[in-house]
């Protein structure tokens, strides 16, 4: 046998080896699947072990309870997908008592001990201090113990608010003393930039007391696209860390700040968690940075989800492809950005970075 002959031979081999590998490695990616007589789109997802709604938004079915013999229908590979089961959950505060471990507390709120790691920056899960806070989420709040005062952290009580009588939608509003467009909206759950559209307010600081505008009705507020307002222009929140970098994010506005050395060096419109599933408030940190991720859920199905910042178990700062209605409470307790201000934070904001979510 010639040389020419055993190489030709054995490059052969290689690729008949290498064809064979081929259908095995598609498995790991999206599957397509012929509905076959009589199936549902419920058998079919129990089959791949995946929800209905996940993939009737990887089809764009609108009816769950249509599907047809022969369809051809894209079964989503989730083994990247990354589920954020903590998001709008309330945190709770447990204070480590004599005897308990991590997974004596998990088993009480009724979480694993990898997810009430992650939420506190455990590395080991053997090393816990009595005495010490841990936050944490009642996923199943009807079956876990009933947390009693000492394992919670009470806030101090603050001097009690005049409640403040909400303007009727849809009507005119005269500006009274001391008033600003973002507080006009937060009481009537809508947004700042809502209202500037509404009346063709070209710079919101320049408001004058006793001056009418009209408060849109919310059904009315479809798409407000991305609004630019030149950072000198916005009443931005005083940072709270005077030296390194800070990020805030302003409920009542809809804006994302970031700060170095206590001087605002780039604010962008955002949109929050939506009031069924709100954006959590407190000091929190950069903690892990991901290029691009799938992420799924109950409702949501979002493939290639670009420049991810979790700052606090599955809420994250990221960017977003699916809305342009920046100014809008849209998420699902994310911090929604466009792509290209969400590279610049992602690229400015090192893992560690301060972010505080305020009201």
């Amino acid at each position: 046998m010639s040389r020419r002959f055993r190489s030709s031979l054995a490059i052969l081999v290689f690729f008949i080896f290498v064809a064979a590998l081929l259908p095995s490695a598609a498995l790991a990616e999206d599957v397509v699947h012929i509905v076959q007589p009589g199936e549902t789109l419920y058998r079919i997802g129990l089959h791949y072990g995946i929800g209905m709604d996940v993939i009737a938004q990887a089809n764009n079915i609108s009816n769950l309870s249509q599907i047809f013999s022969g369809q051809e229908l894209i079964i989503p590979d989730l083994s990247e997908a990354v589920e954020n089961p903590l998001i709008a959950a309330e945190p709770i505060h447990h204070v480590i008592q004599p005897g308990e471990t991590l997974a004596s507390i998990a088993n009480k709120y009724g979480l694993t001990v990898q997810q009430l790691a992650q939420l506190n920056n455990i590395t080991n899960p053997d090393r816990i201090l009595r005495g010490d806070t841990l936050t944490v989420f009642a996923l199943t709040p009807e079956t876990t113990t009933p947390v009693t005062e000492a394992e919670t952290v009470t806030e101090p009580e603050t001097a009690a608010e005049v409640p403040v009588e909400p303007i009727v939608n849809g009507t005119s509003y005269v500006i009274q003393p001391g008033e600003t467009l973002a507080m006009i909206a937060q009481r009537n759950g809508i947004t700042w930039p809502a209202i500037v559209q509404a009346n063709n307010i070209s710079d919101p600081n320049q408001v004058q007391v006793g001056q009418t505008i009209i408060i849109p009705t919310a059904d009315s507020i479809t798409d407000l696209g991305i609004i630019s307002v030149p950072v000198s222009l916005l009443p931005a929140p005083a940072a709270t860390i005077l030296v390194g970098k800070q990020i805030i994010v302003d409920l009542s506005d809809q804006r994302t700040y970031a700060y170095e050395d206590g001087k605002l060096v780039r604010n962008v419109l955002s949109s929050t968690g939506l009031p069924a599933t709100p954006t959590v408030r407190g000091n929190y940190t950069v903690q892990r940075k991901y290029e691009s991720q799938l992420m799924t859920g109950p409702g949501y199905y979002l493939p290639n989800v670009q420049w991810i910042m979790y700052f606090y178990a599955g809420y994250a700062l990221h960017g977003t492809y699916w809305h342009n209605n920046f100014g809008q409470p849209m998420s699902h307790g994310c911090v929604n950005m466009p792509n290209d201000e969400a590279l610049w934070f992602y690229e400015w904001a090192p893992v560690g970075t301060p972010v505080l979510v305020q009201v």
